[in-house]
């Protein structure tokens, strides 16, 4: 039986009156509390942020995405370099996707809308075959035609070396029928069968490995594949693929998802993670959460802001061109206390990098303190209130 020694997750509270919970995820690279978010570093970087800076900014876990690092440098480079943590100098947890949802969503950014429920009817040209055997699809990079299988897949996250593991899985788009997402769930199940042969082959007590719930928008799918992770011996389940067209069918994605998982294993939630979201999906037992939108936004003269309704402003706006006041004097970093907001409006308008290396910053660290205080919120009770301050409800 395949088993994680080095790794464990312990749910040491558990919420009255909903599925939230707080635990302790421990990996070879350091242990983590949960509910946490796990930050992108797309490209082995979190985009404007040294590792120095993350841990400013009290961050406890990054991802790097499988699928850009095959294309540059290559994962036998990684691995000759000392693996993922070494050549990005973090000592942190960390993770690695499959490479599925970019290869059947991204190439270079088209369709993830789509998968996501977005938007309808993009083509991706990079992507030339999905068949049983995996897929191939043509690298954005140089061209050249790169074959991914669960298998492979496997295979590359070894090298790289992180500590938590994705199985490799199809993401099914919006727009396609019941008929469709039922086939590419059967045939990702088949794929996490032998993603959890090729990794127990190889399997030294380094690394993790998560099934991944499929099924569209389609309740009764959404139970088959959770069951299926829970049948099998992953170390935890990640949520994933389509998420439907509004927060109503994303909510009834998860809810008609989780009660059929693991319960002791750690949930993660792919892709997903605006303050709302976290709210919400915590109170269904997700446990971490990624998304790319602290540094995204900041790359867009956006900061979050507590109690902010929208959750953000944007530093571009006039409005802030005479304003003195620091960002967020609440978030204990100096992106937060130190700058501005006149000043870094005027650096957005100059398109000065400074700017957005504060926003990031200032957005990690705001994130990391949401994450906080919703851990201490699940243990006495208070998530509702704390919902409250913290969307300006």
């Amino acid at each position: 039986m395949l088993s994680y020694p080095n790794f464990s997750f312990d749910i040491s509270h558990s919420d009255q009156k909903s599925r939230a919970r707080v635990g302790t995820l421990k990996t070879p690279h350091g242990t983590i509390e949960t509910p946490n978010y796990i930050f992108c570093g797309t490209k082995a970087s979190v985009k404007n942020l040294s590792p120095y800076q993350l841990k400013e900014a009290k961050t406890d876990i990054i991802l790097s995405n499988t699928y850009h690092l095959i294309l540059q440098p290559g994962s036998d480079l990684i691995e000759k370099m000392g693996g993922l943590h070494k050549f990005m100098n973090w000592n942190g947890p960390l993770l690695t996707d499959s490479g599925g949802f970019q290869v059947f969503s991204l190439g270079e950014g088209t369709m993830a809308n789509e998968i996501k429920g977005r938007k309808k009817g993009h083509e991706n040209k990079n992507l030339l075959e999905i068949s049983e055997e995996g897929c191939v699809f043509r690298s954005y990079v140089d061209g050249k035609k790169i074959k991914l299988t669960p298998e492979s897949a496997t295979e590359i996250q070894r090298k790289l070396g992180a500590d938590l593991l994705m199985q490799f899985d199809e993401c099914t788009p919006y727009h396609v029928d019941k008929d469709y997402t039922a086939r590419s769930m059967e045939m990702s199940i088949r794929w996490g069968d032998r993603c959890l042969a090729e990794f127990e082959r190889h399997n030294n007590g380094a690394q993790g490995l998560y099934g991944i719930v499929q099924g569209g928008v389609y309740e009764d799918l959404r139970r088959v594949s959770a069951e299926y992770t829970k049948d099998r011996p992953f170390f935890g389940t990640a949520i994933g693929g389509c998420l439907g067209g509004s927060d109503e069918e994303m909510y009834n994605v998860v809810d008609s998802a989780t009660p059929y998982i693991h319960p002791e294993r750690p949930v993660h939630f792919l892709g997903i993670g605006r303050m709302r979201d976290v709210f919400t999906f915590v109170r269904l037992g997700i446990d971490t959460f990624d998304c790319v939108i602290p540094t995204r936004l900041a790359r867009h003269g956006t900061a979050l802001i507590k109690g902010q309704k929208g959750e953000t402003i944007n530093l571009s706006n006039a409005k802030y061109r005479e304003d003195q006041s620091p960002l967020d004097e609440r978030i204990n970093v100096p992106a937060s206390q130190e700058y501005s907001k006149s000043y870094i409006h005027h650096l957005l308008k100059a398109k000065e990098l400074l700017a957005t290396q504060i926003l990031a910053q200032h957005n990690v660290a705001t994130i990391n303190t949401l994450m906080r205080e919703v851990r201490a919120a699940i243990r006495d009770g208070s998530l509702g209130a704390h919902e409250k301050e913290w969307l300006g409800e």
